[in-house]
């Protein structure tokens, strides 16, 4: 579409319900500014809210990340002129369109060197692996870590950042090939066999005490591993639930799993302020142009064929992260 388009969800569904339309060009009001979209981010969160593991009011906006340009500012907004290169992450949702008027708040300013296609790829992803490991798990160097999805988009942030931390990271991955960039991304070990065999593997690698912190996206296919995998007194982190949610379990699951912890964390809890938002970006944006982590682009679509990208990713057949270009 040459014209400014939205994807509007009017039901759930599978990945077929996502559809564009055509919009008037929206004018931004007070204290907010009109972007045009260069790249949307594509996360997993986006199928929950489709399929309706998310409950949303319908109708409603899809997408809560994406990079671009200001092409008009509204009254009262300070700090962002026309021009100005930016992204957000954080919602509300909308992200899937060519435009859209967005509250300045919800904005953080890209760095030089930084395009919008990393910085779609790496800002929601970048932030849960930034609140997951150092104000969630708290990880400390020396410590061993389990992390599921090991070549995902999340994961493949995760294994640099706990090495950097100084962590010994084990990663577990759908495959051989998945192992592989496990690998290549730091993990000090690297495994794919089925769940079933998982806790014995990283029980053998521990001697036998199992890890600290086990960090899973995965939910429902590895809860079992997770729980069988962490050491006594430790931490569960499921952030995600890539295969489903998390299985109903007791209090008495926890104490037989050795008195462990368990938490289901979501990002707008850890950047539920402008200033918690920022901060969290500007430490993703540190360790990105440092070199600490690099920016994998696994697949690109067009913004119009994000029912693709959706089937692309429900499938577990992409690795690193996903950007639709509008």
């Amino acid at each position: 579409m040459s014209e400014p388009y939205a994807f509007t969800l009017v039901e759930t569904g599978g990945p077929e319900i996502l559809c564009a339309d055509h919009i008037d060009l929206p004018v931004p009001g007070p204290g907010q500014v009109l972007v045009r979209h260069e790249a949307v981010g594509l996360n997993f969160i986006d199928t929950y809210h489709r399929s309706g593991l998310y409950k949303l009011p319908l109708p409603s906006g899809l997408g809560a990340e994406a990079a671009g340009v200001v092409e008009k500012v509204g009254e009262g907004v300070s700090g962002y002129r026309e021009g100005n290169r930016i992204g957000y992450f954080t919602g509300p949702l909308g992200s899937y369109a060519s435009h859209r008027v967005i509250d300045s708040d919800r904005l953080v300013k890209l760095p030089e060197g930084m395009d919008s296609e990393q910085a779609a790829a790496v800002m929601l992803k970048g932030c849960t692996a930034e609140y997951l490991i150092e104000r969630c798990a708290k990880v400390a160097p020396g410590q061993a870590v389990l992390v599921h999805a090991a070549a995902g988009g999340v994961g493949s942030i995760l294994l640099p950042w706990l090495k950097h931390l100084g962590a010994t990271v084990i990663a577990h991955a759908g495959d051989s090939r998945k192992a592989g960039i496990a690998s290549e991304l730091g993990a000090d070990h690297a495994l794919c066999c089925p769940m079933d065999a998982l806790a014995g593997e990283v029980r053998a690698l521990t001697g036998g005490r199992g890890v600290p912190v086990v960090l899973d996206g995965v939910g429902e296919a590895s809860w079992t591993a997770s729980l069988g995998s962490v050491a006594r007194r430790g931490l569960i982190v499921s952030y995600g639930n890539a295969s489903g949610p998390v299985p109903p379990f007791s209090a008495l699951d926890l104490l037989s799993a050795g008195s462990i912890f368990v938490t289901r964390p979501t990002l707008a809890d850890y950047c539920a302020t402008p200033e918690e938002m920022r901060k969290s970006a500007e430490r993703v944006f540190e360790l990105v142009m440092n070199g600490t982590i690099e920016v994998r682009i696994g697949a690109r679509f067009p913004l119009l064929k994000a029912a693709d990208a959706h089937r692309a990713i429900e499938s577990r057949s992409t690795t690193g992260s996903t950007v639709l270009l509008p």
